[in-house]
């Protein structure tokens, strides 16, 4: 028997695993273009997602704000000090830090006005079937913008003091 003939005749047995769709429509309506497949549907992939502050249940917007905001006032200030126009000077951090509050204060900006232009209710999807209610408001977008910018300042400062005593960090350890 040749290999190819019994795939061939495998495709009258319903039950064989080699019939199985690999992708499917989310909610069986392929016209919404939220599709099923074996990374986004995996319970690793959804307690991840779940696990991240802004899906993460029992967070108001403000705390949500502050943990978004941290890790991005945290994160920024490397590549602004690191790779600016003022790397090679001995004010490359202290430039870092003023362009990363910079665009902390831009995205709370850009924040603040998604929140006042009424936005749509958050999507269910496969990963996310219960989206945060409090972001369903002006308010609580409000809330999470205010949360965001204290949390990116403060970020930004933390990462900026590492950067500032990092040979008496060094000689520590």
């Amino acid at each position: 028997m040749v290999p190819v003939d019994a795939i061939d005749r495998s495709k009258d047995r319903l039950g064989d695993p080699r019939n199985r769709e690999v992708v499917r429509p989310a909610g069986g309506d392929p016209q919404t273009g939220n599709l099923e497949t074996p990374i986004n549907a995996s319970g690793f992939t959804e307690a991840f997602i779940n696990n991240l502050p802004a899906y993460r249940r029992g967070l108001s917007p403000l705390r949500r704000g502050l943990e978004v905001g941290m890790a991005h006032g945290y994160w920024l200030i490397g590549p602004f000090a690191k790779l600016g126009p003022l790397r090679d000077t001995d004010v490359a951090n202290l430039a870092g830090l003023l362009s990363t509050v910079g665009l902390v204060v831009i995205s709370t900006i850009a924040l603040s006005l998604y929140a006042n232009s009424c936005p749509p209710d958050p999507t269910k999807t496969i990963t996310t079937p219960n989206p945060p209610a409090a972001l369903t408001t002006a308010e609580g977008w409000n809330e999470y913008a205010s949360g965001f910018l204290i949390g990116g300042i403060g970020g930004a400062a933390f990462a900026y003091a590492l950067l500032a005593n990092i040979q008496l960090l060094q000689n520590l350890f």
